[in-house]
């Protein structure tokens, strides 16, 4: 069986992507060189990343009984390559909505656009250009999501029920945006320490979980034609594995090593996330301890003393074993609707057993101590 992430499926969506971008181009020719500062920003971030979301729309494809005829312009890859440009746009918007500096080890698009400006000595606001150029790089892989979808090789039945999820997924990752937003500037006094925790578990979902797993596995599924069974299977799986998944991102983000990460440690606290792992801390701490809580949080400012103050608490209140504990009940679900995927009530059909497999290793890949 290949290894869900592959060397071969890997170069097959960079290379779909390469495709597209080039396709693309020929769009933005007439316009003149100026727009290239946006497409370089698309392109970078479009070299690297986990592919967890290509990842998930592959075999999710496989596991509703679609075909893999091979090269880089086969159905499966396009989606794959959809949901590359989709997490795109995604990061694209949330560093600026962030203020974030990096992104995989590199500045954050609307800060090397910005630094371009600079160095060109244009007139204005070199920050002001950054955070313009890079909301519409992210509008732009939208766009370019949609088109690769529509494009994909699907009849239009198949497109119509594809495009049902992937409607789904945009509308509630960009309100799971704004939520995760209006989260971090409410009073702590305003909610109590339950509703903070579930107000939390609402952001982890809509934000991340769903559009990371389910809704790649859903848009994989449904453009294969699979049925109700199995959809529901991979469902239950794809949301128990995303909510792990950002939940050990949420631990990563505060004691990973940048190097792995890509971006600096405490950056979460420094933009004041309410994360689960913070709630839970929150309601475990002592006086002093929220004092420290409420005060830092958010504090843009945080030097490393700081950091080692706050993973000291997630660490002393028992936040960081609890989330833990969490991230193996969610890892016991995913298995549990995986095995579900393969009883004889929703299959197996021919091929799908390998989808299964691949599947329970990225539940492995997905929540990794470390990157």
């Amino acid at each position: 069986m290949p290894h869900p992430f592959a060397d071969d499926l890997r170069a097959r969506v960079q290379a779909r992507l390469n495709a597209e971008l080039a396709h693309q181009q020929q769009h933005l020719v007439e316009i003149g060189p100026d727009v290239g500062d946006l497409t370089e920003a698309i392109s970078a971030l479009l070299l690297g990343g986990k592919r967890l979301r290509a990842a998930f729309a592959y075999w999710g494809w496989r596991a509703g009984g679609g075909e893999d005829r091979g090269g880089e312009h086969a159905t499966p890859i396009a989606l794959a390559a959809a949901m590359e440009l989709f997490q795109a746009a995604a990061l694209l918007h949330d560093d600026v909505m962030d203020d974030s500096d990096t992104r995989r080890g590199r500045p954050a698009a609307h800060r090397a656009l910005a630094t371009a400006h600079a160095e060109r000595g244009w007139r204005g606001d070199p920050d002001g250009l950054g955070l313009a150029g890079a909301i519409l790089a992210g509008n732009l892989c939208l766009d370019w999501c949609d088109d690769v979808v529509v494009r994909s090789g699907l009849s239009q039945e198949r497109l119509t029920e594809t495009w049902a999820v992937l409607e789904r997924m945009r509308t509630q990752l960009m309100a799971g945006q704004y939520i995760d937003v209006v989260e971090s500037m409410q009073p702590w006094g305003a909610w109590s320490g339950s509703q903070r925790l579930e107000r939390a578990r609402r952001v982890l979902r809509y934000k991340s979980a769903k559009y990371s797993v389910e809704h790649p596995l859903l848009i994989g599924a449904a453009a294969a034609g699979a049925d109700p069974g199995t959809r529901d299977a991979l469902s239950a799986y794809g949301l128990a594995l995303g909510e792990a998944f950002q939940l050990r991102d949420d631990i990563l983000g505060v004691f990973g090593d940048p190097q792995e990460t890509g971006k600096p440690a405490g950056d979460d606290l420094r933009e004041g996330k309410r994360t689960v792992l913070v709630a839970h801390a929150w309601l475990a701490a002592e006086r002093a301890q929220r004092e420290m809580l409420e005060r830092h949080l958010g504090d843009a400012d945080l030097d490393e003393g700081g950091v080692a103050a706050f993973r000291e608490i997630l660490t002393e209140t028992g936040a960081v074993a609890q989330v833990e504990a969490e991230i193996d009940e969610l890892v016991g679900r995913a298995r549990s609707a995986l095995s579900d995927l393969s009883s004889p009530t929703h299959g197996p059909a021919d091929g799908t057993n390998e989808a299964h497999d691949a599947l329970g290793e990225l539940i492995a890949l997905a929540t990794a101590r470390s990157t």
